[in-house]
């Protein structure tokens, strides 16, 4: 199939012009012109907000477009990163539901759950170029039916790629910033020519880490979107081309305890000095030597390697989508799409030996985790309009092969880590690969009343999921052994739900009022992957885990919107109640062996009930300023006690860990005769990453800078502009994201690495001219 959708979509961008008929403008969207959409989610029956690709001037090009969202209400989104794009450290949540419970689209093509080390999709840093952004619509709490998802417990979000110019031109960005940031983004449009018209465009960024870690630094980024659109009368044909090769240096997590011996902010581990590194690595309890361990400083022999690592990914995406007006109030939507992947993610691990018994001998190994993606979907959609109402249907259908491999070999030195291994490791620690199939349909029925004034809309949707995971002996020299308790199990899971339903309604009380109001339920899948789901697991707890339920969550929603041409609002209030909540821990007390009744395992352990507001004002008091506001208030609690260790975890009322009770955004923009400029401020309350909420990070406020000057047309540029960004305009420091993988009961000394430190002030400076 990749090669077929390859080959359809080389044919498309080549098609010649005189078989099209009956041309459309292109260079608008086929359902919406989301520069005229309203932000706050006019006549939805849902909490919807919407981003343009206006409202990334503030943040440098190329930050991630999940970053980007952070102003909305709801939503926090954190990163080590001034850009987002650094993967392990981008989290972000929605009224108390994280990354992985949520949906993602590009077109209307599953981006999967969103997770790291992902299993069944990719980043949209990965799939789309900023600068090829027409906008993003969030769903916050209640996604979309048709959404291709089967994560979306908490909300969804779709972003929309731009469409090609309807002249012929050309764009070149290139921007240059703080600790060697370089970026360089290229497009060409070829014009509309009888209904036909593509684009093509690359992008190339390398930057080094902000922190104290001076070798081994490098992140760099090589991507290509390509994108061709063909009306041909009553219908109109798209194919998008994305591929991705990334190759990022990875930032250190870090402690409370750690802040508190005084490494600090910037701590970035051992590199380059690899001797200061094994001379650490021999305190470690399992390769301790006396004579060769060195306690000199602040640092302890956990506190880090010689490098945090190295974080690749090789992604390519095709799809191929067509929208046919079949009658009068009739059409159909068909979306066909391929994506493969190849990852790796490379370290140095201390405390395990290489060379043991050798003059090589150091007690630091080389450790690889490999990762593969093969899946292939499409979703067919009709829509059709019946009187008063407006029905929809769909299904979606997906196969993924994902693969999951771990594997250690020896060293005698340092060595650089950013590109892909090709040598056969010594040791496999664990291999699994998991057969997925994904089906899911829906129905929707829109009904509008009283000549439009009420809209009432009824629907359902029916997944059914299946992973078959078989674990594997690996590739390395010495094979993994079945009875490896380090190796994952083999084993089947599935999720099926005959009918998850959502309803709505939308009154309108004049031209500029409305209210709205919202019910659904939602059933997630299990994750799968590395350290994600229970399938990563030994085969002996496997076959002791029991059965489990998959997560659900039953939300409502209502509210109210004023939109005025200078004036739009919207309040909006919510409660959520999310049960079946999984969680990975053993049961035992840890004196206890690894058996049938202990060892660390997943397990249902009751809910979350979550209740908030939100508040949106977008003010434009002229056509040269707008100001926009948002707020956040939630509480997220959790329903019940749980058993851990033999000892019951007191967690019932207590907030859930990395949710912020209170958020609050501001932005001001001022364009005026060329110039322009943008301050933003934001504030996040205090964040829990342990389950009684004994330790956690209070809150903070980042401001971001950003301003320039469009000389419009400038010799044979059609358009010159230069701008200046200023991240984190204050340089507050802070823990920005919480790694949700070592979240606990309790941390009464401040020992876990949980946090990545905030980057610091950065600037950066761009010239984007078109053509």
């Amino acid at each position: 199939m990749k090669k077929n959708l390859l080959a359809v979509a080389v044919m498309l961008a080549t098609a010649p012009a005189a078989w099209a008929q009956d041309a459309t403008t292109p260079g608008t969207d086929s359902a919406t012109d989301l520069d005229a959409v309203s932000v706050i989610g006019s006549g939805e029956a849902r909490q919807v907000q919407r981003i343009t690709a206006q409202n990334l001037d503030i943040l440098p090009p190329g930050t991630s477009l999940q970053k980007a969202i952070n102003i909305l209400p709801g939503v926090n989104a954190q990163s080590a990163d001034a850009l987002g794009t650094n993967e392990q450290s981008m989290t972000l949540s929605l009224r108390g539901f994280n990354a992985t419970r949520l949906g993602y689209t590009l077109d209307g093509v599953p981006l999967g759950d969103g997770a790291y080390n992902n299993y069944n999709g990719l980043t949209i840093n990965r799939a789309l170029i900023s600068e090829n952004m027409a906008g993003a619509e969030l769903a916050v709490g209640i996604g979309s039916l048709g959404t291709p998802s089967t994560s979306n417990l908490g909300g969804t979000l779709g972003y929309t790629s731009n469409n090609p110019l309807a002249a012929m031109g050309g764009r070149l960005v290139q921007t240059f910033g703080s600790d060697s940031n370089r970026r360089t983004f290229v497009r060409a449009d070829t014009g509309e020519h009888n209904g036909f018209s593509a684009y093509v465009s690359g992008m190339n960024a390398a930057s080094d880490l902000w922190n104290d870690q001076s070798a081994y630094n490098q992140s760099i980024t090589k991507q290509f979107n390509a994108k061709g659109v063909w009306n041909i009368g009553n219908g109109r044909i798209a194919a998008f081309v994305d591929t991705s090769r990334t190759s990022q240096a990875d930032y250190f997590y870090l402690s409370k305890n750690e802040m508190a011996r005084g490494l600090g902010w910037d701590w970035g581990g051992y590199a380059p000095d690899w001797n200061k590194a094994v001379a650490e690595a021999y305190c470690n309890t399992a390769t301790y030597v006396k004579a060769k361990c060195d306690t000199s400083g602040p640092d302890r022999d956990a506190d880090g390697a010689f490098t945090a690592g190295q974080i690749l990914r090789d992604d390519n995406l095709y799809s191929l989508s067509g929208d046919f007006f079949l009658a009068d109030g009739v059409s159909l939507h068909a979306l066909a799409y391929h994506h493969d992947d190849h990852g790796e993610g490379h370290n140095w691990n201390s405390g395990a030996w290489s060379n043991k018994g050798t003059a090589q001998e150091v007690p630091i190994i080389f450790r690889n985790t490999v990762y593969e993606i093969d899946r292939n979907g499409a979703t067919l959609s009709v829509d059709w309009d019946l009187g008063a109402h407006h029905i929809e249907g769909g299904l979606w259908y997906e196969r993924n092969e994902s693969s999951a491999e771990r594997y250690q070999t020896a060293v005698t030195g340092p060595r650089d880590l950013s590109g892909m291994d090709s040598t056969q490791a010594d040791v496999g620690v664990f291999a699994q690969r998991t057969r997925w199939e994904t089906r899911q349909a829906y129905l929707k029925d829109t009904w509008r009343l009283l000549d439009d004034r009420l809209t009432l809309e009824f629907g359902v949707k029916s997944p059914h999921v299946t992973s078959d995971a078989q674990a594997l002996p690996g590739t390395a020299r010495t094979p993994i052994a079945a009875s490896s308790n380090n190796q994952f199990a083999s084993g089947r899971l599935k999720m099926r739900k005959s009918a998850l339903p959502s309803v709505g309604a939308n009154v309108r009380l004049s031209d500029s009022q409305e209210l709205f109001a919202s019910y659904a339920e939602n059933m997630a899948m299990f994750q799968g992957g590395f350290k994600l789901g229970p399938q990563a697991v030994s085969q002996a707890t496997w076959n002791a885990q029991g059965d489990l339920e998959p997560e659900q969550s039953r939300s409502f929603e209502a509210g109210y919107r004023y939109v005025r041409a200078s004036l739009q609002a919207s309040l909006a209030a919510y409660t959520v109640r999310f049960d079946n909540r999984l969680l990975q821990y053993n049961p035992c007390d840890s004196r206890q062996p690894v058996g049938p009744t202990c060892g660390n395992r997943f397990y249902n352990v009751g809910g979350v009930d979550s209740r908030g507001a939100e508040l949106t004002v977008v003010w434009t008091p002229s056509e040269h300023l707008t100001w926009y506001n948002s707020a956040s208030l939630n509480r997220s609690t959790y329903r019940s006690d749980y058993v851990q260790a033999g000892v019951v975890q007191p967690i019932e009322g207590k907030i859930q860990t990395d949710t912020p009770k209170q958020m609050f955004a501001s932005e001001i923009t001022w364009r005026d005769h060329g110039w322009f400029a943008t301050l933003r401020g934001k504030y996040t309350g205090e964040r829990f990453y342990t389950y009684t909420n004994d330790q956690g990070f209070g809150g903070f406020t980042v401001f971001d800078a950003s301003g320039g000057y469009d000389f419009g047309r400038v010799g044979v540029a059609q358009g010159v502009r230069l701008s200046v960004n200023v991240t984190n305009l204050t340089d507050k420091r802070y823990a920005s994201n919480l790694d949700s993988s070592v979240f606990a009961p309790s941390d009464p000394t401040g020992t876990i690495y949980v946090f990545h430190a905030s980057a610091p002030r950065q600037v950066f400076g761009t010239v984007d001219v078109r053509f």
